[in-house]
């Protein structure tokens, strides 16, 4: 799968259920993020995902933060797996978490903008 480059960040198409409703949004990935996705409030509102849990999560600062935690269906490659989600007014991300569970390999070549996800290799 061919992912594209949004403000010099490989972004790839993902769609997220829950309560008989779905969102396709373009999301970051973010090698960095060890989780499965993370989406805004709205994004959570409007998919009416019950808060589980609370989470800690060590951000790029070093800090140490809590966040809300709920729990999805994505879609992706024709599979359909739970993911867990993060709930954060900052941008949405998958995470490594989210590639694992599909059985994904991410290719990012940032010099051309070129960005491939494999899958089983």
């Amino acid at each position: 799968m061919k992912g594209l480059f949004v403000d010099d960040f490989p972004a790839i198409k993902i769609v997220i259920s829950w309560n008989q409703k779905t969102l396709a949004p373009i999301m970051i990935l973010d090698t960095g993020f060890n989780g499965d996705l993370q989406i805004t409030p709205a994004m959570a509102q409007e998919l009416k995902l019950e808060i589980a849990g609370q989470i800690k999560s060590k951000i790029a600062s070093g800090q140490n933060i809590e966040f809300p935690m709920a729990y999805a269906i994505s879609a992706f490659e024709n599979l359909s797996e739970y993911v867990d989600v993060l709930i954060s007014d900052n941008p949405p991300l998958v995470g490594m978490g989210f590639l694992k569970k599909f059985g994904c390999k991410a290719i990012i070549d940032c010099k051309n903008k070129n960005f491939t996800l494999k899958k089983g290799e």
